[in-house]
């Protein structure tokens, strides 16, 4: 073999044990951001716009009732899931049922039209 051959296939062995020390080019994890979900009032027809005397009806007496100037939030409980539903007068009406919140016991997120599913199925609403 000719020096200037030998040169060569140094070079490419050298390049190739070069290249085989190189990390391949990879991706870090694709971070998707949080997907914000639509809050409407499916599944709360029974609810929203009802007055007190309606939601005792359909639950049963409140485990809490909360004034506050002229707004009003009754708090409704099962071992399933934790209600709360917020009344506002509007003119001289009576309060009506305007905003409805629900969590588990623990604190964490549910479903509030699942929350109510389950409270109106309380024995006795309660």
């Amino acid at each position: 073999m000719t020096r200037n051959c030998v040169r060569h296939l140094t070079m490419l062995a050298l390049a190739g044990g070069v290249s085989a020390c190189a990390a391949p080019a990879t991706r870090g994890p694709t971070l998707s951001r949080p997907v914000a979900v639509p809050y409407t009032n499916v599944g709360l027809e029974r609810v929203v716009g009802q007055d007190a005397a309606g939601l005792v009806r359909l639950f049963g007496q409140p485990d809490a009732d909360i004034r506050e100037g002229a707004a009003r939030k009754l708090q409704f409980e099962s071992g399933i899931c934790v209600l709360d539903v917020y009344l506002y007068p509007k003119g001289s009406d009576a309060s009506k049922v305007t905003y409805v919140d629900a969590r588990e016991p623990d604190g964490s997120s549910i479903d509030r039209a699942s929350c109510v599913a389950a409270l109106v199925r309380r024995e006795g609403g309660k």
